[in-house]
C-alpha cells in the first residue's frame, strides 16, 4: 500500500439540523462518503483536529469506516462564512487504476522577489482551482506557480507553467490568467470649496446689508415726502 494518510471516521446515524448542530459542539464534523460503481454512499462523523491533519498532507487519503478501506478523494467541503471553521466534508471514493477529473488549488511562491513588486506594483491571485485530470495517486496537493520574475503589469497565463508529471491540465491554457502584476492607482481626494455665508447666526442679516436694504427699500418716515415728490416741490 502507498504511504498516504488513513482517516479513522465512525459510522452516522444521526439525522437533521439539531443532530449535526449537536455533533459540531462536541467537536465532530458531519460527512459523506460517496462510494464507486460497487459501494453505497455512507454517513460518518469524524474529530474535526484529525481531519485537518490528514487534509493537510495528501489530495489522495486512505478512509476506514465500517470495518473497511477505502481510497478517497475530497468531493466538496463547507466552511463556515466568518469563522475559520469546517461545517460538513463530501469524500469521493475512486479507484487507482482509473483516471479521474478533480480539482487542485492554485499556491503563488517567489512573490517577493518579483521585479514588479519591489517597484511597487500589486500581485492579484486570479485563478485560485484549476481542472485536472489524473490518476488519484497522481494528483497533486497544490499546483504550485513561481512568480518571482513578474515585471510590473505582466500577466502569467496557464500555458507558461508545466503540469507536474501524470497530470493533465483541462483548463484553456491560453485563456486561464493565474496571476498579473498591476500598477496601483493614485485615489486622488475632491477638493471642497467653502462658500461664504452672508446670513449670521439664527438668521441674523449680517451688519452692513440691513443699511443697504434701507437705503434701497426702506419706506419713508410719517410726515416725510418720498424723494420723487421733494424733487417735484423743488422744481
Amino acid at each position: 500500500m502507498a504511504d498516504r494518510p488513513t482517516l479513522e471516521v465512525d459510522e452516522r446515524t444521526e439525522r437533521g439540523t439539531r443532530a449535526t448542530r449537536r455533533l459540531r459542539r462536541s467537536g465532530l464534523v458531519p460527512g459523506v462518503v460517496y462510494g464507486g460503481k460497487d459501494s453505497e454512499s455512507t454517513s460518518f462523523k469524524v474529530n474535526w483536529r484529525d481531519l485537518r491533519q490528514v487534509l493537510a498532507g495528501s489530495a489522495l487519503i486512505d478512509l476506514k469506516v465500517g470495518g473497511k478501506t477505502r481510497p478517497v478523494i475530497v468531493k466538496d467541503q463547507q466552511q463556515h462564512p466568518v469563522r475559520d471553521e469546517l461545517l460538513h466534508i463530501d469524500l469521493l471514493e475512486v479507484r487507482l487504476d482509473e483516471k479521474i477529473q478533480t480539482q487542485v488549488s492554485v499556491h503563488l511562491e517567489g512573490a517577493e522577489e518579483a521585479p514588479g513588486i519591489k517597484e511597487g506594483g500589486v500581485l492579484e491571485h486570479v485563478t485560485h482551482q484549476l481542472n485536472i485530470e489524473a490518476l488519484p495517486t497522481d494528483i497533486p496537493e497544490a499546483i504550485v506557480v513561481d512568480v518571482s520574475g513578474l515585471e510590473i503589469a505582466a500577466t502569467m497565463h496557464l500555458s507558461e507553467i508545466s503540469p507536474p508529471q501524470g497530470v493533465t491540465f483541462l483548463d484553456d491554457p491560453e485563456e486561464t490568467i493565474l496571476a498579473t502584476v498591476v500598477v496601483p492607482t493614485e485615489v486622488e481626494e475632491p477638493e471642497i470649496e467653502e462658500e461664504t455665508e452672508l446670513v449670521g447666526e439664527e438668521g441674523e442679516v449680517v451688519e452692513g446689508e440691513e443699511a443697504a436694504e434701507g437705503e434701497e427699500g426702506a419706506a419713508p418716515a410719517e410726515g416725510e415726502a418720498a424723494p420723487s415728490e421733494e424733487a417735484e416741490g423743488s422744481e
